[in-house]
């Protein structure tokens, strides 16, 4: 039949003259064309029409509701910001006295170093702990999971307490060899010192949440590859080295970023048992002065500076690991802010 055309027809919008042929139930309408169905005949009538690229306006997608929320939660902000800094009662002048105050700055380094210690032992432990669960031996991946269940367990400040006071179940650390005797006897008031009870407890406390970590960015490696190099005649070294850890890291380091962070703060637990840190230098201060808001003021803003910048510090690192998918680098704050204030783009027909 031929295909007759319809005047002033324009059901799509289209500036164009439509040609209309009856088709036949069950076929595909070419790509470009649109199908209607016929009230009168019960066919399906294909209407085909060209539509000329140059004539499309690219305009912003409205969002009323994304920009309400984003306003209301500006007004937040900026009454809280204001509530927050024009509130005599927090004596800014004295939070700006001691950002800088000797003992301050001596409790932050001893902070800082609790953490980098901590996190080097959790990983260590963890990743030592992760290979015995990937073990095929039970007697290597079931000490490794009740190693897991006792340390990811037992709340932190509970595992710091027990610690610390260890010498009420054993009073000292002996060594006997049996046809030699006693080699050493050491008081265990004289090994377990505060710091070194924060140390072993919150490094034996990491270390389970490590090893999940490790473990499951280990696993994610397709067991195919593995076997792959281990067909091209590689060693375990080179397998792990070349071929798992390179694509492992990705899922490994944003967790651990994470757990970096929650355990630089964490360390404020090490106070409850005179372990000067940052926290207890505070504690230090305030209890002379009874300055107490201002001296925890300067303790968050110290923890909220620190946290920034490792912050920063993660976000290049999982960029540089994933590059291969990221080619195009681009700034931190830059992210942020586009992230904030995304809208989406749709074409319309001029």
């Amino acid at each position: 039949m031929a295909s007759r055309p319809v005047s002033d027809a324009k059901p799509f919008g289209f500036p164009t003259e439509i040609r209309v042929k009856p088709v036949e139930f069950g076929r595909f309408a070419p790509i470009g064309s649109r199908t209607i169905m016929s009230k009168t005949s019960g066919k399906g009538v294909q209407a085909s029409a060209q539509i000329n690229a140059d004539s499309l306006t690219v305009v912003p997608l409205r969002h009323p509701f994304r920009v309400a929320a984003i306003s209301i939660v500006a007004v937040g902000l900026l009454a809280v910001a204001y509530a927050i800094f024009t509130n005599p009662n927090l004596q800014w002048p004295v939070v700006r006295q001691y950002m800088l105050h000797p003992v301050i700055l001596e409790g932050l380094k001893t902070t800082l170093i609790l953490t980098v210690v901590i996190l080097f032992c959790a990983v260590v432990l963890g990743t030592a702990v992760a290979l015995m669960m990937l073990s095929p031996s039970r007697l290597l991946s079931v000490p490794a999971r009740g190693y897991i269940w006792l340390f990811r367990g037992a709340p932190a400040l509970v595992q710091i307490i027990l610690w610390y006071n260890l010498s009420l179940v054993f009073r000292t650390i002996t060594l006997w060899i049996p046809g030699i005797g006693t080699v050493f006897s050491v008081p265990m008031n004289d090994v377990m010192t505060p710091i070194t009870a924060g140390v072993l407890a919150l490094s034996l406390h990491e270390s389970g949440y490590m090893a999940e970590i490790i473990r499951g960015g280990l696993k994610s490696v397709a067991k195919g590859q593995t076997e792959a190099a281990i067909s091209l005649g590689m060693t375990p070294s080179q397998l792990m080295r070349r071929i798992i850890l390179p694509q492992a890291m990705r899922i490994i380091i944003p967790p651990t970023g994470n757990e970096a962070i929650n355990l630089l703060k964490m360390t404020s637990l090490v106070s409850v048992i005179t372990v000067a840190d940052l926290l207890y230098a505070a504690q230090s201060i305030y209890a002379r002065t009874f300055e107490t808001m201002p001296l925890l003021l300067v303790v968050t803003c110290w923890y909220l500076i620190i946290v920034s910048i490792m912050t920063f510090g993660q976000y290049h690192l999982e960029q540089y690991f994933s590059r291969d998918e990221q080619p195009l680098r681009k700034s931190f704050l830059g992210t942020l802010i586009k992230s904030a204030f995304n809208f989406r783009h749709r074409e319309i027909a001029a």
